[in-house]
């Protein structure tokens, strides 16, 4: 599933390339991955103009004018791109945006997972997901005493609470195991046991891996690509996909082993239970 940085990646290239375009039609391809009532969906869109694409979490925030915001969830196989009107598409685009300047915006899903909603701008927090998020990976939302608070109110597994979105936005399975390893410490401690300065650590890892993960637009995982580019940043991974290669730090071998359900990527020396 595309993380925060992959997602932040998307939001850069729509912004790019469709920020000011004007919604001429749209075509449902696949129905199920509208939550609205779909003709509702696209008579309230036709004419409008995306004003700019913003960011929350995992989560797309298309803002149109008049006052309305599209959310769309990539899921697992979820895309962007766009192309000249009117161009052959394959049978995995589900969503077609003709704008007005004679561009196609696609959606693109293999699995048919990724789902979009239709809202009033500023009413995001009512759609389940939105209304529960974390506050964002950043040097200003994420600070040290509301880590302090919700690890010390937890005996979760470090791993699977970083992984909850109400509680962190944005972080996934490659971003715990990295930010875990840059910090020394073993993905199954309980988020109690953390020290102050252990918990410090760990924030700075988190913050620092995300701001270098999407300035390397992302880590390409099966297939995601970004406007057919494909990010770069699992060049810069330590351990996630590592598993049986020596540690960059003490020369063990990463092991692999299953935390909460999820491939999880580790040092045994480094990290110790």
């Amino acid at each position: 599933m595309p993380e925060l940085p992959e997602v932040e990646t998307v939001r850069r290239g729509l912004n790019r390339l469709v920020k000011g375009a004007t919604i001429a039609s749209i075509e449902v391809r696949w129905p199920k991955i509208i939550n609205n009532d779909v003709d509702s969906f696209k008579s309230r869109l036709i004419g409008q103009t995306i004003e700019r694409v913003d960011r929350r979490g995992k989560y797309l925030l298309f803002r149109f004018s008049d006052g309305l915001t599209m959310i769309s969830h990539l899921r697992m196989e979820g895309k962007y791109n766009v192309v000249p009107a009117n161009e052959d598409q394959d049978k995995h685009t589900h969503v077609i945006f003709h704008l007005t300047d004679d561009r196609d915006l696609l959606y693109n899903d293999t699995r048919k997972f990724g789902r979009m909603t239709l809202v009033p701008t500023g009413e995001e927090v009512t759609v389940a997901g939105l209304k529960t998020i974390g506050p964002e990976p950043t040097e200003n939302d994420l600070t040290v005493a509301y880590l302090t608070d919700i690890f010390s109110q937890s005996k979760k597994m470090i791993k699977p609470l970083l992984l909850d979105q109400s509680k962190i936005a944005g972080i996934g399975n490659i971003y715990a195991d990295e930010t875990l390893w840059m910090s020394k410490i073993h993905p199954m401690r309980p988020a109690s046991s953390l020290t102050d300065d252990e918990i410090v650590v760990l924030r700075q890892s988190i913050i620092d891996e995300m701001a270098m993960a999407i300035k390397g637009h992302g880590t390409t995982v099966h297939s995601f690509s970004t406007f057919g580019e494909t990010g770069k940043f699992q060049n810069q991974l330590h351990v996630y996909g590592h598993e049986g290669e020596p540690c960059e730090r003490c020369g063990s071998l990463i092991e692999k082993i299953k935390v909460a359900q999820r491939g999880t990527h580790f040092c045994p020396h480094e990290q110790q239970l």
